[in-house]
């Protein structure tokens, strides 16, 4: 029973903590229609537009290292479809030289072993 209590009152006295984290501003969009007076107004859209731009720098280098890296990617893969259509071209020679030399050994007929029949 004591350690709930302690646990409840602890838990009800740490938010009351002050802390110096509290007071820093997140970044981000506000609502600046909240404000009264024409000066904060100003301040809160000119902060929104800061974020924006600053949001549009970090997403236009990001999204311009990505193209890079593809660019590469796509220059290592030409380099290598490149080679792999020289291994085609010169299996293709070897395999339309391998086919004519059986041609040619089909049409020379083989060399007979002994005497003519014709000359008896």
């Amino acid at each position: 029973m004591i350690g709930r209590i302690a646990l409840m009152v602890s838990l009800v006295l740490v938010p009351c903590i002050p802390t110096s984290t509290r007071a820093q501003d997140v970044p981000g969009i506000e609502i600046c229609t909240v404000e009264k007076t024409m000066e904060r107004r100003t301040s809160c859209l000119q902060s929104n537009v800061d974020f924006l731009q600053k949001t549009i720098g970090k997403l236009g280098a990001d999204h311009q290292q990505k193209l890079d890296a593809a660019n590469r990617q796509i220059e290592g893969l030409k380099a290598t479809v490149a080679g792999l259509q020289k291994i085609v071209d010169d299996l293709q020679a070897a395999q339309k030289k391998v086919a004519e030399d059986q041609k040619k050994k089909a049409e020379t007929p083989p060399a007979k072993d002994g005497a003519p029949a014709a000359a008896k």
